[in-house]
This record gives structure tokens, C-alpha cells and sequence, in this order.
């Protein structure tokens, strides 16, 4: 223990009793007990004549803090801090400071966790199970669709008989070129096309089974909207060329020629080629909503990228109806290009419908119904005056309007 006035420099001379010059000790040689408090520890100064100086011997030293030569005559000892926690070990060979606790997995993260994870290889296997199950679906759909052949006939010539009834053409029936044509369409293609439809549910949801385990759990969820608005398109995209789109196409070209000195004959083979192209071309024309619904889920395109390009979007939809239509003319090319049209903005629409809920905001469905109803009152109002200028009336059989 240091002190201002070192006893070994103090004078010789025993007379000098001065107290500011006796060293300083305790009782019995021995600092207080530390209890490991952070308490101060004091105790009375006492003197002792008999020493005269205080020995290397004994001389005591360690952490511990002195207010010696303070005012008064008391010893103030102060304990030493209690050392500091040793740092935590570093794990072999690591560096740095430790790793903290581990955070809680991201909304993303958790998604790709549920995103199936499969090689090259397994993917060809899923396609493959996948297409089988689809071609299993559509010969069962074949095998029922058989048995039917001579029903599905009639009504796939209906079509060609009401047109030529409307022309005067007596009898109203195909020709027969190929004497293998009539067991060809009857017996085996007509069965395949109704069985394409038939089975379009089942193909279209194997085709949603290969493509959802690269989508997230969320967009999973999408799987029974997917194969009912797909299925349910083709059909009504099928419904439409059966009774709007091909009736009056097949009428507009036979009646080309009426006046003409042309007797129209339609050979039967020709004819199912056309019926099929328009048929099969127009229920996959009505997929279109579906389609851009499905590349907005994927985030392969937006509402407002589409807008942006809709007149590329409609001249593509231009070009397409002008290969997918039978013949050249303007009449069935505005006939195919005008719901194509109008399925792409539906699409739009959809997609819209789908940002907002991945944004958490509302449509105002309020809004939007009420201008809606105007603008289907403003169209059923001019299609009546349009109606009773021309003279034309409904009627309860095809094509039920009629002058």
C-alpha cells in the first residue's frame, strides 16, 4: 500500500514522536475481510511507537484503493471491480463474433419451401404419368362417345342442312366423294372431337397437376378456378362456333355463289375439316382470359403492361383469326377477331381483379355494377329500335331471330 510519505526516509532520532511520521498498521497485521460486496471498508488509524519503520517484509499490496491523507483520521479502503465476464468462446476454426439466435423464415422463404423440387429426369417422368393419365381420360370419353356416333352426326350436320334450307338448295343434303368418308367421320372422328371436349376438364386439371409444384402454396390454391374457367371457356368457346360462328360463316359462303348459276354441293369430307378447324380453333380462342390470368399468377406479365401493348396484342389477335379462319373473306374474319377482342379485355380485367388481391385492395364492385347495368340498358335498347327498323323478331327455334 502506497502512502504520500515513504517511513524509510522518516528521521532516525526516536524523539521525534511527530505522528505524521509512524507508520500506519492494523490490528493483528491484516486488512478487514472482503466479502465480495462493492461496499467501502473503513477502519481507525492506529499508531504504533514501537515501529519505526515499516519493512519490505511488510508491505502489503494488491487492487484494492486508499483515501489515505484525506481530511480526518480514518482509512476509507475501496474494493477492486469484479472482473469482467470472460467473452464467449469462438467455435473451432470460426472468427468474428458468435452467431445470434436465428430469425424467423420470410414469407418467401416459406413459400419456396412448399415449391417441389425435382431433376431433369423427374420432371419427364411427371409429364409422362401426366400425359398418359390425360390420353387414359380421353379413351374413355372415345369408348362412351362411340356408341353415340350416329346421334353426333345429325346434330354435327345441322348446321350445313339449316344453311342450305335457307338457300333453296333441294335436298339439303352433304355428297359423298370418298366411300371411306362416311365410316371415317362417323365412327371415328366425330367420337374423337366429342371426346376432346368431354374430357377437357380432366386433361386441363393434368395439366394444372404438372405445373403447380413450381408454384407457391398461395397460387396453389388457384387449382379449382383454373380447371373450371378453362373447361367451362372451351365448352362455351365450342357453343359459340357451333351456333353463331360457323352456321353463319358456312351460310355467307354458300350463298356467294346462289344467283350464279351455281348449284352448291358441300362434300362431307370437306365439310367436318372446316367444322373441326372452327370448332376446335374458336374453343381455344377462349382461353385467352385464362392464359393472361395464368401468366399474371406467374408474374410473367401485368394489368398495365397489357394495356400499355394491347394494339400489338390486337393485331396479333387480327393475324391469328385471319390463319384460324376458313376462307379469306372480312365477314368471318371480323366473326372470329370480334370475341377474341373482347376476351383479351376480359383477360385484362381478370389479371386486375388478381393484383389487387395479391395487394390486399378492393375492387369497387359498387361502381363498376351500376355503370355496367347502364351500359347493357343503352345496348338492349339500341339492338330493340335496331330490331323494329329491320322488321326483325325472336322466334323459339334457331337462329331465332328471323325477319
Amino acid at each position: 500500500m502506497a502512502f504520500p510519505d515513504d517511513p524509510q526516509e522518516a528521521p532516525a532520532s526516536s524523539g521525534d514522536q511527530s505522528p505524521h511520521h509512524e507508520p500506519a498498521s492494523f490490528p493483528n497485521s491484516e486488512l478487514p475481510p472482503h466479502d465480495g460486496g462493492g461496499e467501502p471498508v473503513t477502519g481507525e488509524l492506529v499508531t504504533d511507537a514501537s515501529h519505526t519503520h515499516l519493512d519490505e517484509t511488510h508491505s502489503y499490496a494488491d487492487d484494492w484503493s486508499s483515501s489515505y491523507g484525506q481530511p480526518g483520521n480514518a482509512v476509507t479502503l475501496t474494493p477492486p471491480a469484479p472482473p469482467a465476464p470472460p467473452p464467449p468462446s469462438r467455435p473451432p476454426g470460426g472468427s468474428g463474433s458468435p452467431p445470434g439466435p436465428p430469425e424467423p423464415p420470410e414469407e418467401e422463404e416459406e413459400e419456396e419451401e412448399g415449391m417441389a423440387r425435382m431433376s431433369f429426369l423427374e420432371h419427364l417422368e411427371e409429364l409422362r404419368s401426366r400425359i398418359l393419365r390425360a390420353l387414359a381420360g380421353m379413351g374413355i370419353a372415345f369408348a362412351i362417345c362411340l356408341f353415340l356416333g350416329p346421334q353426333l352426326w345429325d346434330i354435327i350436320r345441322q348446321p350445313a342442312k339449316t344453311a342450305l334450307e335457307h338457300l333453296n338448295v333441294i335436298p339439303p343434303d352433304l355428297a359423298l366423294i370418298d366411300p371411306m368418308d362416311a365410316f371415317q367421320i362417323i365412327w371415328m372422328k366425330i367420337p374423337l372431337l366429342c371426346a376432346i371436349f368431354l374430357s377437357s376438364p380432366w386433361v386441363l386439371y393434368q395439366v394444372w397437376a404438372f405445373i403447380s409444384p413450381g408454384l407457391y402454396k398461395r397460387e396453389r390454391r388457384w387449382a379449382a378456378p383454373f380447371v373450371i374457367s378453362s373447361s367451362l371457356l372451351f365448352i362455351m368457346g365450342g357453343l359459340f362456333a357451333y351456333f353463331v360462328a360457323f352456321r353463319y360463316g358456312l351460310e355467307f359462303l354458300l350463298g356467294l355463289g346462289i344467283g350464279s348459276g351455281i348449284h352448291p354441293v358441300v362434300d362431307v369430307n370437306r365439310y367436318y375439316e372446316i367444322f373441326v378447324d372452327v370448332m376446335l380453333g374458336v374453343g381455344v380462342i377462349f382461353e385467352i382470359p385464362v392464359l393472361l390470368f395464368l401468366l399474371t399468377l406467374i408474374r410473367v406479365a401485368n394489368p398495365a403492361f397489357l394495356v400499355r401493348h394491347s394494339r400489338y396484342a390486337i393485331l396479333a389477335i387480327v393475324v391469328l383469326a385471319a390463319v384460324i379462319t376458313p376462307t379469306g373473306d372480312i365477314f368471318n374474319l371480323a366473326l372470329f377477331a370480334t370475341p377474341m377482342i373482347i376476351l383479351f379485355y376480359i383477360g385484362i380485367f381478370a389479371s386486375y381483379l388478381l393484383v389487387l388481391k395479391r395487394e390486399n385492395r378492393r375492387f369497387p364492385w359498387p361502381v363498376f355494377l351500376k355503370w355496367f347495368g347502364i351500359g347493357l340498358v343503352v345496348v338492349a335498347a339500341a339492338s330493340y329500335l335496331i330490331a323494329q327498323h329491320y322488321g326483325i323478331h325472336f322466334v323459339g327455334k334457331w337462329p331465332f331471330l328471323t325477319r
